[in-house]
């Protein structure tokens, strides 16, 4: 039995496996290999490769190369993952802004159906009394309750409304006009 060593130090690591492969399953290649040989004055019988042994710093290397491309993948895939979460919180906050515009929407058009009531109610209880009157009246009310409520609330900010007999005219006027001009564009 001869023992034939070989070095294969100008080759890459992947190219002596693949060498070793094709001589071990290869027939085309073996024969090649086993003709090559002949001319040196061999003859090969069989071809046993028991190990490829590379250096302790090859492996190492190896090992590390392997690890990068591991890394570089997984890194790949975090980012992926990470782009679809951001997308999908993107969606459900729009979903949440839509859902909340309509949930406004809605309790405005109740607060509006409610007013018209309480205003055709008052004018047809109270006699001689028109629905500018009665929406003075609300607005009136209005106004008074939102100053009860900032001067309630321990945090608030300073606001500054105009205080007076003619400010509370002139935000009523503000509002019925901002009402009519609304009411005006959806007809």
């Amino acid at each position: 039995m001869l023992l034939l060593r070989f070095s294969t130090v100008p080759w890459q690591i992947r190219q002596v496996m693949l060498f070793t492969n094709s001589v071990i399953r290869g027939p085309k290649s073996r024969l090649m290999f086993l003709t090559a040989m002949s001319a040196y004055g061999f003859e090969i019988v069989q071809t046993l490769i028991v190990d490829i042994e590379p250096d302790e710093h090859v492996k190492r290397a190896m090992n590390e190369i392997n690890a990068a491309a591991r890394m570089r993948v997984a890194a790949n895939e975090k980012a992926e993952a990470e782009k679809i979460l951001q997308i999908k919180r993107a969606e459900g906050e729009a979903e949440s802004k839509y859902l909340s515009g309509l949930g406004i929407a809605r309790q405005r058009q109740a607060i509006v159906d409610g007013l018209r009531d309480s205003v055709l109610g008052f004018s047809v209880n109270v006699p001689g009394t028109t629905a500018k009157d009665v929406m003075d009246m609300v607005l009136v009310t209005q106004y008074f309750d939102t100053m009860k409520e900032i001067g309630a609330a321990s945090k608030s900010s300073a606001v500054f409304i105009p205080h007076g007999p003619g400010a509370v005219r002139d935000v009523a006027t503000q509002i019925r006009e901002g009402l009519l001009q609304a009411s005006a564009t959806h007809e």
